[in-house]
């Protein structure tokens, strides 16, 4: 009858904020093996709960009440996270409580009645065609690797890639003749994204002239193709430091991120007429739910289209 029980872990009370590794070991072993989690998403569901154990102080999770966890959000929202990592914090908590239920630690997922992402949404930050423009141009002759660098910005803003995806982007990925990139992204999802005329010069210009010497003492050769100074494979943290770098030199607010290229990429194909679905294809969107969120931001196209087809328009 049914499958193989599941060999039942003995609960744990944790002090200190400190996770038990048993536990936390066999968690992230569920996430891999049984979710199918990116390892990115593995990654960010175990510092989240981390940072709920360090809340928790030694409470037990089963001991908690759903208004513990509603200030569990509170608190969140007080130490004025973006509104999407306060999403992904409930969403790691609600699989965390489903696993514990699973394993017999808790009676009830009290976290499934906690709000939904909706509740932390909000419309994101979007650049201007002409601020992108000076984005793009900010990295300048003469400056160490300035050519990687412009084809890296381009390329943020070409395809919307995520700085995960775009780290991990492999010279055979790249297309430049047909004009368009392979992006692999959530859950090794492929998609096809078409490259632009400037993002392909950029990128040429690169490989003609800088990729070379980067990678020069590198054997074999790195299939990266994006890579450091050193010839390595230029890591997502160093794409946000880069990025940081160059808005703070036009101006930019350092609030913004790699991510922010991927929001005006999609808000600018949607104010140009693209269609909502061809959008959510190159973002590599699950749900189209989740692509809508763009229409908000550019409310001159909602009057257009309401002109265009309401009867009274």
């Amino acid at each position: 009858m049914g499958g193989p029980r599941r060999k039942l872990l003995k609960p744990v009370t944790v002090a200190g904020g400190a996770l038990t590794g048993r536990l936390m070991e066999s968690f992230v072993d569920y996430l891999r093996s049984e979710c199918h989690l990116s390892e990115n998403t593995v990654t960010a569901y175990h510092r989240d709960l981390r940072r709920f154990y360090a809340w928790l102080a030694g409470r037990r999770v089963a001991q908690l009440s759903i208004q513990e966890l509603a200030d569990y959000a509170g608190w969140l929202h007080g130490r004025k996270l973006a509104p999407a990592s306060i999403a992904r914090h409930i969403a790691s908590l609600r699989i965390f409580f489903r696993y514990l239920q699973l394993e017999g630690l808790l009676r009830e997922n009290l976290a499934e009645l906690l709000g939904s992402q909706k509740l932390w949404e909000r419309v994101p930050h979007v650049l201007s065609p002409t601020m992108v423009e000076q984005l793009l141009e900010s990295p300048q002759p003469g400056e160490p690797q300035w050519r990687r660098d412009r084809a890296l910005l381009e390329l943020l803003y070409a395809t919307g890639c995520r700085a995960s995806e775009l780290s991990h982007l492999k010279l055979q990925d790249v297309h430049l003749d047909e004009g368009y990139s392979l992006c692999r992204g959530k859950g090794d999802k492929e998609r096809l994204v078409p490259l632009g005329r400037r993002a392909i010069l950029a990128i040429r210009d690169y490989l003609a002239f800088e990729r070379p010497t980067l990678v020069a003492h590198v054997s074999p050769e790195p299939s990266w193709l994006l890579v450091s100074r050193r010839g390595l494979r230029l890591r997502r943290e160093r794409i946000w430091e880069l990025f940081k770098r160059f808005a703070a030199r036009v101006g930019i607010s350092t609030d913004m991120s790699p991510h922010t290229l991927r929001h005006s990429f999609a808000t600018h194909l949607l104010a140009g007429g693209a269609d909502l679905r061809q959008v959510q294809e190159m973002l590599g969107h699950a749900s189209i739910a989740t692509t809508q969120i763009y229409t908000h931001v550019d409310p001159a196209r909602l009057k257009a289209v309401h002109k265009q087809f309401h009867p009274r328009g």
